[in-house]
C-alpha cells in the first residue's frame, strides 16, 4: 500500500541535495550532538517544504494523496494532517463552526483547547453540565435529554461539540445526537482524540465518522502509532474543505515537520493493513488485564458492566482505569509508586484513579509486570481511605463567556485562600487529562479552592495559571461583572 509522503522523502534522501535552505543543522552537519541523540537518518529526514515534498499549508501532490488515502482509510470525505497536536484540530473545528457571538452547546468537561478556542473567536458556550459517578467520582457522557433541553433553550446554535470518547473510556449516544443536531441545522463536532482505533475495530464503539458527525479529530499518536504531536482532522462532506484549510492556516505552522507527516503517513498504512489484527490484540490485553486487577482485591477495573443506555451509552474496553481509594489511596499516589518504586510509567494519574493507555506497542509481558505491581503496592501500602476526596469534577458557575473574562480588566495575583466567589480570569487544570477545574469566566467556590489545595497537596501535575505555583490566581475587577 502506498505512502506518498514516506516514499517521497527515501527518493529525496537517495538524491544527496545540497541545502541552502533551512532547517539550519543542514541535514545534521551543524549540531552532532542532535545527531548522536536522534540518530543521522532521522536528522536528514527533517527537511522544509519544497517541490517534491509538497507544502502543507497548500498541498497540491504528495501531502495531498496522503490526506485522501487517510480520509479513505477512516470513511471521511476530507482528511487534513496536523503537527500541532489534537488541539490544533480541535481549535479548528471550533472556529469553522462557529464565530463571536453564536451559540455552541457542548459538555463543560471538555479539553482546554475547545475551551482555548472560544478565548480566541467569541463564541458562547452553552454548558451541558455531566452527571458524575457518585463511587468513581468521574464525570460521564452527554445524556440524550440534556441535549434536548440545550437544543430546545438554544435553538439558534450553530453546532454541538462532543468529546467522545472520554480519557477514562466512556461514550454517548452519538448517532442519536448526530440526529437531533442535524435536525435542528446544527454542525456535530467530535473531539475522537482518544478514539483513533474506533475506525479498525467492529468489537469497538461507533467512531464519529461513521455515526455521521461533520468534523472530527483523532490523536494519531495515542492510540494509531505516529510520533507526538501528530494528528489527523476528519470532514464529512457538509463541511466545505477549502473554508477549513483557510481557518487551518490562521494557526498551524508554515514550517511543518516531515518526521511528523511522514509518521503520520507510515501510521495510517499500517493502520490499513494491520489496524484489526492488532487492535483484536490489544482489546484482548486491556480484558485480561482487567480480569487480573480486578481478582486483586480492592482496585475496582471498570469496564461495560457501567453501560446504562445514556450517559454512558458505550465503553472503549481498550481503556484500563483503577479506581484506587478502596486500597486507601490516592489515583495520583499510586502513579507515583508505580513510576518510583516499580519503572511503571501510566498515563494518568488523578484524584482516585490512575489510567494506563494500552495500544498496539504493548505486550503481555508489560500487562503481568503491571498486574504484578499492583498486587505488590496492595500489599506494602493499604491503609484507610478516609480523609481521601472522592471526585474529579465540580460543576461550575459560569458568570462570563471565556473571551468576556480573560481580556477583562483583572487584579491580579490573589492568594487563592482569598479568591472565594470571585471570577476567575485564567485555567486551572490538572494535566493529563486536561480538563480544567477552573477556565475563565467561572466563579471560584470554596469546594473548587479546597479540590485545587488537595490535589496540589497529592502531587498532581497542575497546570494553567499565571502563578506557576497555583498559590495566586488572577480574577475579575468587582465593578467589571455585570
Amino acid at each position: 500500500m502506498y505512502a506518498p509522503i514516506y516514499e517521497a522523502l527515501v527518493e529525496f534522501r537517495r538524491n544527496r541535495v545540497v541545502p541552502f535552505d533551512v532547517p539550519g543543522h543542514k541535514r545534521g552537519r551543524g549540531n552532532p550532538e542532535l545527531v548522536k541523540l536522534l540518530g543521522k537518518q532521522c536528522v536528514e529526514l527533517d527537511v522544509n517544504s519544497m517541490k517534491p515534498l509538497d507544502n502543507l499549508c497548500h498541498p497540491i501532490s504528495v501531502i495531498k494523496e496522503a490526506e485522501d488515502l487517510a480520509a479513505e482509510a477512516f470513511g471521511a470525505a476530507h482528511a487534513f494532517l496536523m503537527v500541532g497536536g489534537t488541539t490544533s484540530a480541535v481549535q479548528t473545528m471550533v472556529l469553522t463552526a462557529s464565530k463571536k457571538g453564536e451559540k455552541i452547546i457542548l459538555p463543560r468537561n471538555v479539553h482546554r483547547s475547545v475551551i482555548n478556542a472560544l478565548v480566541i473567536n467569541g463564541a458562547t458556550p452553552i454548558y451541558v453540565n455531566p452527571d458524575v459517578d457518585n463511587r468513581l467520582g468521574i464525570a460521564l457522557g452527554m445524556k440524550i435529554s440534556q441535549v434536548e433541553k440545550a437544543i430546545e433553550e438554544n435553538p439558534d446554535a450553530v453546532a454541538i461539540l462532543v468529546n467522545n470518547p472520554k480519557y477514562y473510556g466512556i461514550c454517548s449516544n452519538l448517532k442519536l445526537i448526530v440526529e437531533l443536531a442535524h435536525e435542528h441545522n446544527m454542525l456535530v463536532l467530535v473531539d475522537e482524540a482518544h478514539g483513533t482505533h474506533f475506525y479498525f475495530s467492529d468489537d469497538m464503539p461507533l467512531s464519529a465518522m461513521a455515526a455521521g458527525a461533520d468534523m472530527s479529530c483523532v490523536s494519531m499518536h495515542k492510540s494509531g502509532g505516529s510520533l507526538t504531536q501528530s494528528s489527523i482532522l476528519l470532514t464529512n462532506s457538509t463541511v466545505g474543505p477549502g473554508y477549513v484549510r483557510q481557518v487551518i492556516n490562521l494557526t498551524q505552522t508554515t514550517s511543518a515537520s516531515y518526521l511528523l507527516l511522514a509518521s503520520l503517513d507510515i501510521s495510517r498504512r499500517n493502520l490499513a493493513l494491520r489496524g484489526r489484527e492488532a487492535f483484536k490484540e490489544v482489546l484482548a490485553m486491556a480484558e485480561y488485564a482487567r480480569t487480573e486487577i480486578n481478582n486483586i482485591g480492592d482496585y475496582y477495573a471498570y469496564g461495560p458492566e457501567l453501560i446504562n443506555g445514556d450517559s454512558i451509552y458505550d465503553f472503549d474496553k481498550t481503556k484500563l482505569t483503577v479506581f484506587t481509594l478502596d486500597v486507601g489511596l490516592a489515583g495520583i499516589e499510586v502513579y507515583d509508586l508505580l513510576r518510583d518504586e516499580y519503572d511503571i510509567q501510566m498515563e494518568l494519574g488523578d484524584i482516585g484513579n490512575t489510567l494506563a493507555y494500552i495500544s498496539i506497542g504493548d505486550r503481555m509481558r508489560e500487562i503481568e509486570r503491571l498486574v504484578s505491581a499492583l498486587y505488590d503496592i496492595r500489599r506494602r501500602f493499604k491503609r484507610s481511605r478516609s480523609g481521601l476526596f472522592d471526585h474529579e469534577y465540580i460543576n461550575p458557575s459560569i458568570v462570563m463567556s471565556p473571551q468576556e473574562a480573560f481580556y477583562a480588566p483583572k487584579e491580579e495575583m490573589i492568594p487563592i485562600r482569598e479568591t472565594n466567589g470571585r471570577i476567575c480570569t485564567e485555567f486551572v487544570m490538572s494535566y493529563p487529562p486536561g480538563i480544567p477545574i477552573l477556565a475563565p469566566g467561572e466563579r471560584i467556590t470554596q469546594e473548587i479552592i479546597d479540590y485545587i489545595l488537595y490535589a496540589k497537596e497529592k502531587g498532581c501535575s497542575m497546570t494553567g495559571p499565571e502563578d506557576p505555583k497555583i498559590e495566586r490566581l488572577n480574577v475579575i475587577k468587582e465593578a467589571t461583572i455585570y
